[in-house]
Formats: C-alpha cells, sequence, structure tokens
C-alpha cells in the first residue's frame, strides 16, 4: 500500500507542476522572450553557417557511416527534445556557441543544453 500511496503523490506532484509550467509558459511576456531567443538563436545560426557547415557535413557523414569514433567526439551539447544536435567538437564551448540545424532543418546556434527527455 505504501507503494501505492507514493505513486499517486508523485503522479499528483508532477501534474501540478505541469499545469503551473503551462501557466507560466502561456504568459504573453513569456511568449514574447522565448519567440526573440529564436528569432537571434536562428539569426546567430544563420551568421555561423558558412564557416560551420563542414562540421555539419562531417556528422551526417559519419552518421550514414557509422563512425562510432567520429560521433564520440563530438559535443554532447543537445536539445534533443527541440531536434537539436551540437555538431562541432567536444570542448568547443570556450570558442563557440553550440551550432546545428534544428528540427526544420534550419542552422542554429545556441547556448546551453538540456536533456531528451524531461
Amino acid at each position: 500500500m505504501p507503494a501505492a500511496v507514493r505513486r499517486h503523490a508523485r503522479n499528483s506532484a508532477f501534474a501540478e507542476a505541469e499545469k503551473a509550467i503551462s501557466c507560466l509558459l502561456s504568459d504573453p511576456g513569456v511568449q514574447e522572450a522565448r519567440a526573440e531567443v529564436e528569432a537571434t538563436e536562428t539569426q546567430l545560426g544563420i551568421e555561423l553557417h558558412a564557416r560551420l557547415q563542414p562540421f555539419q557535413d562531417r556528422h551526417d557523414q559519419a552518421v550514414r557511416d557509422g563512425d562510432a569514433a567520429l560521433l564520440a567526439g563530438l559535443c554532447a551539447g543537445k536539445h534533443g527534445r527541440w531536434g537539436r544536435i551540437c555538431v562541432l567538437p567536444d570542448g568547443h564551448e570556450l570558442k563557440e556557441s553550440h551550432w546545428g540545424r534544428n528540427s526544420e532543418g534550419r542552422p542554429i546556434a545556441w547556448v546551453g543544453s538540456a536533456p531528451d527527455h524531461w
């Protein structure tokens, strides 16, 4: 019985947290800030495209070839939930923001990382 009570308490806490997050994210000011961040990330991604596209090409080739060694040497920075995977070498963060493509295939640059799933 205690396990069922813990599960119920945990599920209730998650439901409350999701409700609070949804309320916060629906705020017009938060939506405006999100749009500004996305526009800036997209603009920076486009500006860096000419210089960093070879990294995307190497990443794509490594995926096609199953080159685990090359893929293992890439940055772990990602926003997998939003379709972003950094294609730059591990350790680039001191010189360069994360860079790759978003879920629509457009170049994008960003700072920070997030787990694939919450």
